[in-house]
């Protein structure tokens, strides 16, 4: 989606920040015992109470509101029966859609006790985010997004997941272009003043091989190796993008 008019920001930043107010919500009830169903519920709840609706659900009749990828599981994981445990490495993905708006937005969350090595992993993986948004400029090509993200893996030692990446959003939930998270000097078109893309850098402790479950849905590492995932939603505009789903105390700025 191209950015026409100040009704298009405004329903972009609602959208928008009602996703990264639910996001926000989620990760602060996480809590060791509860079930990744339990908590998708408490996701629901708050979106209902802005008049969003699940953009999963909507685009694709997705079993959840929202998506919860456990440890080994790196996106679209179904939210069941699955209980949160002491130590493991929690991704929430919630998007959403309001009056004709998409939005989307995620997060990786260590539940305590930290292990230091994951705590690494996502303090890159957030670096590489804002490496990310630092690159996307009107008028720069594509591919320098990816450039930025894959400096900041490499120097940290990770793989990253190739199969996934950024993508157009805002009149759907995935629309063009596709935003690859490493270099591709093929990918050379330039950002243009409006568009509206998320940046989501996936890196891996391992070789960033992923294969998809029996459930046709979650995705999760061949060598069981863990990954982190940070997402915003962005217009581009000059030098300096949008931030959609930024809110208060978040993640990346």
């Amino acid at each position: 989606m191209i950015v026409k008019n100040s009704q298009d920001l405004d329903g972009l930043l609602r959208i928008g920040q009602i996703c990264g107010w639910t996001l926000q919500y989620m990760l602060g009830q996480v809590q060791p015992g509860m079930t990744t169903r339990q908590l998708d519920r408490l996701g629901a709840a708050f979106l209902k109470q802005h008049n969003a609706r699940s953009a999963p659900i909507t685009a694709y009749q997705f079993p959840g509101w929202t998506c919860i990828s456990v440890n080994e599981e790196i996106a679209h994981g179904i939210p069941g029966d699955r209980v949160l445990r002491p130590g493991d490495v929690v991704n929430i993905d919630v998007s959403a859609v309001l009056e004709g708006y998409w939005g989307d937005t995620g997060a990786t969350l260590l539940v305590p006790p930290v292990q230091p090595e994951n705590e690494r992993l996502c303090a890159a993986t957030r670096d590489a985010l804002r490496a990310g948004i630092a690159a996307a400029r009107a008028g720069v090509p594509r591919y320098e997004i990816g450039r930025a993200i894959e400096t900041v893996a490499r120097r940290g030692g990770y793989s990253i997941i190739r199969d996934l990446g950024g993508h157009g959003v805002g009149r759907g939930i995935h629309e063009d272009p596709t935003i690859f998270n490493y270099y591709s000097r093929r990918d050379r078109p330039p950002l243009t003043e409006g568009l509206v893309i998320t940046i989501e850098p996936f890196l891996n402790r391992g070789k960033g091989r992923i294969a998809t479950a029996k459930d046709r849905w979650t995705l999760y590492t061949v060598d069981k190796t863990l990954s982190a995932q940070y997402e915003h939603t962005v217009v581009i505009a000059g030098d300096s993008p949008i931030l959609l789903t930024q809110v208060e105390g978040q993640f990346a700025h």
